[in-house]
């Protein structure tokens, strides 16, 4: 089974994020996004298989040694291959140091295979479509709506949470960073 720690966002940037993946589907272009039943977050590992309660355990003690930080949502950015649009996360020296962190903290848990999720290989970004299911100009009319109706955010990054990548997701446990 895979897990995934996920960082979300405060509940305004959450809305504003999750507006853009309803915009795309309101408009008949893909629906799949929703369909995974999944929170805009920025992932920040994948595993293979945790423990759960030792997964759990570690996560609520990192939460607890983190503030809420700033988010900067400043880009819209793709990758061409899986036909996934998402939001870029501004890369911080805070948001740095929190991913180098959690994967010193999570090191005995197999992260083989998710490489581009691992320090120094990371591409931070918040997902707002995935098109890959659907017909070729999807991807493209998607994209063209989201440059269109993308204004730049700036929110906090609020909570981590552990998830099971089911589909849907199942949301397993969420931290509150320290205010």
């Amino acid at each position: 089974m895979r897990y995934a720690i996920e960082m979300y966002f405060d509940t305004r940037t959450e809305e504003r994020i999750m507006s853009l993946a309803k915009k795309v589907a309101k408009n008949n272009l893909s629906t799949k996004f929703l369909e995974w039943k999944t929170r805009p977050h920025v992932t920040l590992a994948i595993f293979n298989d945790v423990d759960e309660d030792r997964c759990t355990k570690l996560l609520e003690k990192f939460a607890r040694e983190h503030k809420v930080f700033p988010a900067f949502l400043d880009s819209v950015g793709m990758f061409t291959d899986t036909k996934t649009i998402f939001l870029s996360p501004t890369m911080t020296r805070s948001m740095y140091d929190l991913h180098s962190e959690l994967y010193a903290l999570m090191n005995e848990f197999d992260s083989k295979g998710w490489e581009w999720y691992q320090p120094d290989g990371w591409v931070p970004h918040c997902t707002i479509a995935l098109t890959s299911e659907d017909e070729e100009n999807v991807f493209y009319q998607a994209s063209n709506l989201i440059l269109r109706e993308f204004k730049k955010m700036e929110g906090l990054y609020s909570s981590v949470g552990l998830v099971k990548i089911t589909f849907p997701v199942e949301e397993l446990v969420t931290f509150d960073f320290r205010k």
